[in-house]
């Protein structure tokens, strides 16, 4: 799970406490079909109010009539009112700004294990923290890994799963780096993008300690000793120089000793023998 992550996100939105650091206006959105657009005139109140984007990509504004946006990002859209408004003799200098009041032309995928699977409007630049918050972060059988899908040759219609993971449209993001700080694996998403969130795969702990059981493997490189913690540690019967592993090669069983400073492997089972006195 992302317990740090969510902090950041929801304290910008709690007053009294820590502001999270304001994204800057977003102006290259590309706008397309059923967006809502707020577009302000300083130059005369009744310009103002909000239109949709229809299905060709255009829609209606007062005075100059169909214009078209779908396409064009929130700034060249308001380049192209400004010079029609002033061409066609209505303003010498018109001051209009435009934003966007709904996304709905883009989205993104998220799968896996999240807490709410979907397809997510695409808000401006959102990122994969954002995207994440909004599926309401990860499950505890979640991998310590994202993997973002971009769609091949345009945005797709519905979820594309990696079919490769060196494939040029995939990016693998860790989660533990991004939760402890690491901004650059906050990627910004894109049309289309499908983020999926692989399940951990199990290890097996047994014998002397205080909760046995399956627990997922949340990151790469997990110890002997990191794995009795997630058992709740080894109870007062159990000997720490009496662990072993069952381990699956080539399709054959083998067991052998390990000490605390040893790795696990996905699909192992660990246990903790009794101490002799």
């Amino acid at each position: 799970m992302l317990p740090a992550l969510l902090l950041v996100l929801v304290s910008s939105a709690v007053p009294g406490r820590i502001q999270a650091a304001q994204s800057p206006p977003v102006t290259d959105y590309i706008v397309g079909a059923q967006d809502v657009l707020t577009i302000t005139s300083y130059d005369q109140a009744d310009l103002t109010g909000k239109f949709t984007i229809e299905a060709d990509g255009t829609f209606t504004y007062p005075l100059i009539g169909r214009v078209t946006a779908g396409g064009l990002t929130l700034r060249a859209l308001e380049g192209s009112l400004k010079q029609r408004l002033k061409s066609e003799g209505f303003f010498n200098n018109p001051q209009v700004t435009v934003t966007v009041d709904t996304y709905r032309s883009q989205k993104v995928f998220i799968v896996g294990e999240v807490r709410a699977p979907g397809s997510y409007p695409l808000s401006g630049n959102m990122s994969l923290i954002e995207a994440l918050a909004r599926a309401g972060s990860t499950l505890a059988s979640a991998s310590g890994e994202a993997v973002i899908v971009h769609p091949a040759g345009g945005a797709a219609s519905g979820p594309v799963l990696p079919t490769q993971e060196g494939a040029s449209n995939v990016v693998w993001v860790d989660l533990k780096a991004l939760q402890s700080g690491a901004t650059a694996q906050n990627a910004t998403l894109l049309d289309g993008d499908t983020i999926f969130v692989p399940r951990a795969e199990s290890v097996y702990v047994f014998g002397q300690v205080k909760s046995p059981g399956a627990y997922a493997l949340q990151q790469k490189n997990t110890s002997v000793l990191q794995a009795l913690s997630l058992a709740g540690g080894i109870t007062d019967r159990g000997s720490t120089a009496r662990i072993k592993i069952a381990r699956i090669v080539n399709g054959e069983k083998q067991e052998f000793r390990v000490k605390l400073s040893d790795m696990v492997q996905p699909g192992d089972t660990l246990i903790v023998q009794e101490r002799f006195f």
